[in-house]
């Protein structure tokens, strides 16, 4: 059956072309392709190496240049659309979680107040301990 329709295509291809000139198919420029292939290979990698912070980071700034180059008609009409929603759709799924906050330093006394051993904060003879 894909043998049947090959060659369907390839004879329908091959009908009139003498005759007529071919139409021109829509296509990226390599100075287009190429940094948005760039991106979206450095997105790979974030997700591969598991920063997903680091990913969403680089789908969001893919999403802004494939937007840019929509804005500037930079991109075929046939191609927006489907371009757009798989930038947007790789852009809302990935997570971002955050690597946990290290845990808080022990807390130090200030400047003029220094450890006092067992007898509390006032000493020998203060509120907490001594003769009364």
């Amino acid at each position: 059956m894909k043998r049947l329709a090959l060659v369907g295509v390839l004879v329908l291809a091959g009908c009139g072309s003498a005759q007529t000139p071919k139409a021109v198919q829509p296509h990226l420029s390599r100075t287009l392709a190429q940094p948005l292939r760039r991106q979206a290979d450095a997105v790979a990698a974030a997700l591969a190496a598991g920063d997903g912070c680091l990913a969403r980071e680089r789908a969001n700034a893919l999403q802004s240049s494939v937007i840019d180059a929509v804005n500037r008609r930079r991109i075929p009409p046939r191609f927006q659309e489907p371009l757009v929603s798989a930038v947007n759709d790789l852009a809302a799924r990935i997570t971002c979680t955050p690597p946990p906050a290290p845990a808080p330093a022990p807390a130090k006394h200030g400047k003029g107040h220094e450890d006092h051993g067992d007898h509390g904060k006032h000493g020998k003879h203060g509120k907490h301990g001594g003769d009364e």
